[in-house]
């Protein structure tokens, strides 16, 4: 019997790695990946939890602005009381007067930056994001046409106090 021995030819080319269907799969996930995290990023609303009452900072303006988003109406006031009273008519909240009383308020204090947000229960999500969105910035028509106007960009969240329809 005859002994063969079984080398590896070195000679021979090593097999070429096919990497066709991976650069596919790249060209056509990174594009995708990169604009879900632009969306994404664009979505997000930075919300500050209110502030107690005890902790006053000395260089803060003397006003606390509120929003309360009751069914019948929207509110706004001034930590202690009621300023001004928007109507609900048929159900439709008018938040564009919202933003003029907004507007007129930040003429007064232009330094101010936050507002409190109060929201009573089951008030639809929609219509805290359509107030949330009015509390922040407002379009004002120029000479030329029209220009965002920033009111209070920094906008706490909280459940607001009794005395709707019924007080």
């Amino acid at each position: 019997m005859s002994r063969r021995h079984h080398y590896r030819r070195r000679d021979r080319e090593a097999p070429e790695l096919n990497i066709t269907a991976f650069l596919n799969l790249m060209v056509v996930l990174v594009p995708f990946l990169l604009i879900t995290a632009v969306f994404s990023r664009i979505t997000i609303l930075q919300l500050n939890l209110p502030e107690s009452a005890g902790a006053d900072k000395p260089d803060k303006p003397k006003i606390e602005i509120e929003v309360i988003v009751r069914d019948d109406a929207l509110e706004i006031g001034d930590g202690a009381h009621v300023i001004h009273r928007i109507g609900n008519d048929n159900g439709e909240y008018d938040f564009r007067a919202l933003s003029k009383v907004l507007l007129a308020i930040k003429k007064s204090y232009p330094d101010k930056r936050d507002a409190t947000l109060l929201i009573e229960p089951d008030i639809a999500y929609e219509t805290v994001v359509a107030a949330m969105d009015a509390t922040r910035s407002v379009e004002v028509a120029q000479i030329g046409g029209t220009a965002r106007v920033e009111l209070f960009p920094q906008i706490a969240v909280g459940n607001a106090p009794g005395g709707g329809k019924g007080s």
